[in-house]
């Protein structure tokens, strides 16, 4: 398992992202107000805004916060208005780096980010510096304790999905971006609910970083998560579990 699903993984373990649900809110209520601004206020007819929903309720974030992001998307209600904006960059040890950010200033953001990757001994980086490391993928992970592989597979490649394979102590479901959200239903039909699940930015090669850059790493993650405006966030880093451990005691 790469180092970024294993550090996802375990906090979410640890319980490290509960703690910051108030984030996840706040992602989530920019991604639903934009969604329903670019393609409608009908999730029936806008797969985007109802793939967003589903991570809303996955989420427990009550129906009427749901429904006012997307009333202010639409016009019905006033409130800022966000632009999306994708940044590149290096983290320690020249791990890659994609942030997918919302911003109501991106000048704001990008000094943020900059200061950030510097101060974690990374940098900012030209666009498609480090994209064409990565392709865009349905990720879904499920605890393997939770369910046997044939089921899960059979349920998962019935509904479009691409692959499946053990990845550690998980499997790991791929798919195209458009066969995401059916497959994602078809895992909760099986009452399961993965440890993660989302359209990523999947790593082709990887970064294995040890002793102090290790710790850097796991550090600037844990900052660039904290940004307000940072939406989405990938690496290819490569790290053993008991450096993340050590990082979340």
């Amino acid at each position: 398992m790469s180092g970024h699903s294993k550090w996802h993984t375990i906090k979410h373990k640890k319980g490290a992202a509960d703690a910051k649900r108030g984030k996840v809110f706040t992602r989530i209520i920019k991604e639903l107000t934009v969604a329903a601004r670019d393609g409608g206020g009908d999730a029936d007819m806008n797969p985007r805004l109802r793939t967003i929903i589903a991570d809303a309720k996955a989420a427990n974030m009550p129906a009427e916060n749901i429904k006012r992001a997307i009333r202010r998307g639409t016009g019905e209600e006033p409130g800022v208005q966000y632009e999306e904006a994708m940044y590149e960059g290096y983290g320690p040890g020249g791990a890659a780096i994609i942030l997918e950010t919302l911003t109501d200033n991106k000048n704001r953001t990008v000094g943020e980010i900059r200061h950030l990757l510097e101060k974690h001994n990374g940098k900012l980086g030209e666009r498609n510096s480090v994209a064409r490391l990565f392709v865009k993928r349905g990720q879904i992970l499920i605890e393997r304790s939770k369910v046997d592989e044939e089921t899960l597979m059979t349920a998962a490649l019935d509904a479009g999905a691409d692959d499946m394979a053990e990845d550690g102590d998980n499997w790991e479901i791929l798919t195209a971006p458009e066969a995401f959200e059916k497959v994602r239903e078809a895992v909760k039909a099986l009452n399961l609910e993965p440890l993660t699940a989302e359209v990523a930015m999947i790593p082709q090669t990887y970064v294995k970083l040890t002793g102090k850059e290790a710790q850097q790493m796991l550090k600037l993650m844990d900052s660039l998560e904290d940004q307000d405006d940072v939406q989405h966030l990938w690496s290819n880093f490569d790290v053993e579990e008991k450096e993340i451990e050590a990082s979340l005691t």
